[in-house]
């Protein structure tokens, strides 16, 4: 009888280690359910929500990047492009007839 009552309490004390181990998965569960959700704690590298920007807001960052565009292109050296020589019928002929001879 003896054996058998220290295994009982044996068990009770592996139930009670389980029971604490599922308490705390189950905790970390509902920590994990609520991320993502809006008010919920987020993760660090998430974007978070969208900031709402006036229209005035909007073109002022508009006219402060048209102005940067303005002051590169200013600072570029313009290059001409040069133009495609084109070859003429009859060239295209005595070469066409060239192709043909080889």
């Amino acid at each position: 009888m003896a054996n058998f009552t220290l295994v009982v309490k044996q068990l009770q004390v592996q139930r009670n280690a389980i029971e604490q181990q599922l308490a705390q998965i189950n905790e970390a569960v509902e920590a994990l359910k609520g991320i993502g959700r809006n008010g919920a704690t987020r993760m660090a590298s998430s974007a978070g929500p969208r900031r709402v920007m006036s229209a005035s807001a909007r073109k002022r960052i508009a006219a402060a990047q048209r102005a940067r565009w303005a002051k590169w292109r200013k600072g570029r050296k313009v290059v001409p492009i040069t133009r495609k020589r084109t070859m003429s019928p009859s060239a295209r002929r005595k070469i066409a007839a060239a192709q043909r001879a080889r």
